[in-house]
């Protein structure tokens, strides 16, 4: 599989996700949330698992918009305020609230150890994705040439700091969330650790 054989949805909406993204990501977190969904796309088409490409363009496109200054939210956790930005833009896209509703549970769940696909496609997919892309977790699941064409693409720049630095700040505020879970377990190492920085042309 390759890169250019990845479909990405040019609807409204999925156009709208990737200009709030643009705006308020870093070039490191724009590029990161965009791999998190060819990453996702990919994987469901490799491993026979329908779903709703729109829908994982804008959950993947917004799922970290959460950790940004403009949305970072101090009573909750970054994942459900990014989940509420999606519910909102896919208001403004004209999306049925059962369907903005599951773009909200898409970004939270990407925070789960775990998403059944069979419950939830776009979930799991989104789950397994940032999985590989923060932690580095099952890389040999996707071929090499589609690993090392999309990070060409779409370089990692200093991801593996800045997130580092998010997830910190969050853990500090917010000491119960999945974040500051994440702080807990090692997510510093396993982003500096991970296999896909080693192949950052940049």
């Amino acid at each position: 599989m390759r890169l250019d054989e990845i479909p990405v949805p040019g609807t409204p909406a999925a156009g709208a996700a990737r200009e709030v993204a643009a705006a308020y990501c870093s070039p490191a977190l724009l590029n990161h949330s965009v791999r998190s969904y060819l990453w996702g796309a990919s994987y469901g088409t490799l491993n026979g698992i329908a779903y709703d490409a729109e829908l994982l363009y804008v959950s993947a496109l917004l799922h970290d918009i959460g950790l940004v200054k403009e949305f970072d939210s101090h009573t909750v956790p970054f994942e459900d305020a990014g989940g509420h930005v999606a519910w909102v833009l896919g208001a403004g896209a004209g999306w049925p609230a059962e369907r903005r509703t599951r773009a909200l549970e898409v970004i939270v769940r990407h925070m789960w150890d775990e998403v059944d696909p069979a419950q939830d496609p776009e979930g799991h997919l989104l789950e397994v994705a940032t999985s590989l892309d923060i932690s580095g977790r099952r890389p040999d699941a996707w071929p090499a040439e589609l690993r090392a064409e999309v990070i060409a693409r779409y370089p990692r720049l200093d991801l593996a700091a800045e997130f580092t630095a998010c997830f910190e700040d969050q853990a500090a505020r917010k000491p119960d969330t999945t974040a500051a879970r994440a702080v807990r377990s090692g997510i510093a190492g396993r982003l500096a650790a991970n296999p896909l920085e080693a192949h950052d042309p940049v």
